[in-house]
């Protein structure tokens, strides 16, 4: 007989992570170029500043990681103006999201998050045998009047993804202003900007501006995305001091590696890096909405840097033929989602190899459905 889990992971399923190339290359046996979309990682690779700042440390990996991150928090309260006591680090944002669930939820309270949105905060919730109350978006968007008629006095945790994942669409500075006001003090925003530094949009939140307003809110950023540090696996976040001193009471121990502080902290400096990924991914989703217009697919105009596409056939379809062609991209069938793919924005040579295997695909689905 095996020993029996807690009755509240019995319904978790575990986060699938879209494909890895190596996988793909043996599995289907594939030559040639292979083009992970699925991921949405920064095509440019990471920041010069960082791999330079890598090479040196690599003689020090024996040496356990400054548990604290230090380093990195210290040039992160510079560059946010705020005090170290209200900066933590986490392995990936991911890791932190997980963390707010553990030391705030637990049975009998309730989040409030919108369907649809990235699922770990879902997972997080279930983990800790809470109640997860999902409100349906309003036209692919997060809607606020909806989540905040959801909120009771069970509720702990409010999780808002901006831009959503995997839908890219953004809740506007006056939206969330207005959400802020009214929501109840005693509920800790969770704010997930993984993809902040693409947007340059004036109406997208500042969210610093509700931390130094005092409101519970943690707000999470990560090196994973335009930085170009996925592998290393390190996120951030900003809240007032006594939330950030809750959540390390749940944290482990040297949760962060040494590389990824000391890369994470040499991208920082390397805003040329983050310009030339930004142009990039704005050139990228323009190519890639004239191509899902071509050929009439829907899709949603992106703040991130990937694309959200809803395809007139099951995406297991669509994404099992691009993948024959050597390009993965994402189904969100998890999300809601049947039809959709998510397709990250790539290099442009791998834009134009997804746009050639995309037409491809749709002439032989042309008689399909």
């Amino acid at each position: 007989m095996l020993p029996n889990p807690r009755p509240c992971l019995e319904d978790i399923r575990p986060y699938k992570p879209g494909k890895p190339v190596e996988q793909v290359i043996r599995e289907l046996k594939l030559r040639g170029p292979v083009d992970k979309l699925a991921s949405n990682e920064n095509p440019m690779g990471p920041s010069p500043k960082a791999l330079a700042a890598l090479r040196r440390e690599l003689k020090n990996i024996y040496y356990y990681p400054e548990d604290s991150c230090w380093l990195l928090r210290e040039k992160l309260a510079k560059r946010y103006k705020v005090g170290m006591d209200s900066v933590t680090v986490g392995n990936g944002s991911v890791e932190l999201i997980l963390l707010s669930c553990l030391a705030y939820l637990d049975q009998g309270n309730e989040l409030v998050m919108t369907r649809g949105s990235f699922i770990m905060a879902k997972i997080g919730a279930r983990v800790m045998g809470a109640k997860l109350v999902e409100v349906p978006p309003d036209n692919y968007s997060h809607d606020l009047d909806a989540m905040l008629e959801a909120v009771n006095d069970r509720t702990r945790l409010v999780y808002i993804d901006n831009p959503i994942n995997p839908l890219g669409t953004m809740a506007t500075k006056d939206k969330l202003n207005k959400f802020l006001k009214e929501l109840p003090e005693q509920v800790l925003l969770v704010l997930d900007e993984a993809y902040a530094e693409y947007i340059t949009a004036k109406k997208y939140p500042n969210s610093m501006d509700y931390y130094k307003a005092g409101r519970n809110v943690l707000i999470l950023r990560t090196f994973s995305k335009v930085y170009g540090l996925a592998g290393l696996r390190v996120g951030y976040g900003i809240a007032q001091p006594e939330i950030l001193q809750t959540l390390s009471k749940v944290r482990l121990p040297f949760n962060v590696n040494r590389a990824a502080q000391v890369a994470a902290a040499a991208a920082l400096d390397d805003r040329a890096h983050v310009t030339r990924s930004r142009k990039n991914n704005e050139a990228g989703k323009k190519l890639l909405y004239k191509e899902f217009e071509r050929y009439r697919v829907f899709h949603l105009p992106s703040f991130a840097n990937f694309v959200f596409a809803n395809f007139p056939v099951d995406s297991d379809i669509v994404f099992g033929a691009m993948q024959q062609r050597g390009v993965i991209t994402r189904p969100v069938k998890m999300y809601g989602f049947p039809n959709a793919l998510r397709v990250s924005i790539g290099t442009p040579p791998q834009n134009r190899r997804f746009i050639k295997a995309l037409s491809e695909v749709m002439k032989q689905l042309q008689g399909v459905g």
